[in-house]
């Protein structure tokens, strides 16, 4: 017990003379928010938050130098196709996590033995409903630059270390991804249900 207690005091008094040197380094690049963003097993709304936060910071920052992108980068081409499609990705991100956080407010059916707490749901629902609405201007965004990185001029320039990318601006393109019908399901669906309780009594 001696021992381990003078083995600790050493240690302190070690690390109190040599202290450990860490480099300050500051998230300053899109590539970096990116890297802090992360989905958990289960996501709570605080989680959803945060990561919509840092996809935000993302998305306005400016991109790091070529030499460290996400990708290797070549030419100016491969350049102008990584920006393309990293903004594309961001966007369809912030749509994920809109519907994550969503769907933890979301009541898909309004029972009539809920009425008693029919307030509390609706107020829930219309979080739910903006969120839904939210995903449609990332949508907008996300369209717009998969566009820009489907132009002939990429016809034949994969970006084979984001193939990941790559393969969601195609179905983009071709339409097999389409967050706007999906949007606007969960949108009419939430309006429909938030009309239930509106007019249900509350008798239950």
């Amino acid at each position: 017990m001696k021992k381990s207690i003078v083995s600790i005091l050493a240690l302190s008094f070690l690390f109190v003379l040599f202290p450990l040197k860490t480099n300050a380094y500051m998230v300053k690049y899109k590539e970096d928010f990116y890297k802090l963003f992360h989905v958990h097993y289960q996501q709570y709304p605080d989680d959803c938050m945060e990561n919509i936060y840092w996809l935000e910071k993302a998305v306005q920052a400016d991109f790091a130098n070529p030499l460290y992108a996400a990708a290797k980068i070549e030419t100016e081409k491969d350049w102008e196709k990584y920006r393309y499609l990293f903004q594309m990705h961001l966007n369809l991100k912030l749509i994920e996590q809109h519907m994550r956080l969503g769907r933890t407010y979301d009541k898909q059916v309004a029972h009539f033995y809920d009425a008693p707490w029919k307030d509390v749901y609706i107020e829930n629902l219309k979080k739910a409903l903006s969120c839904y609405q939210a995903g449609l201007y990332y949508w907008q965004e996300a369209s717009l630059w998969a566009e820009k990185a489907n132009t002939s001029s990429f016809r034949f320039l994969f970006l084979t270390d984001l193939q990941y990318w790559e393969d969601e601006r195609e179905r983009i393109g071709n339409g097999e991804l389409d967050y706007e019908k999906i949007l606007n399901r969960e949108i009419s669906r939430v309006s429909g249900v938030i009309k239930e309780f509106e007019e249900m009594s509350d008798k239950y």
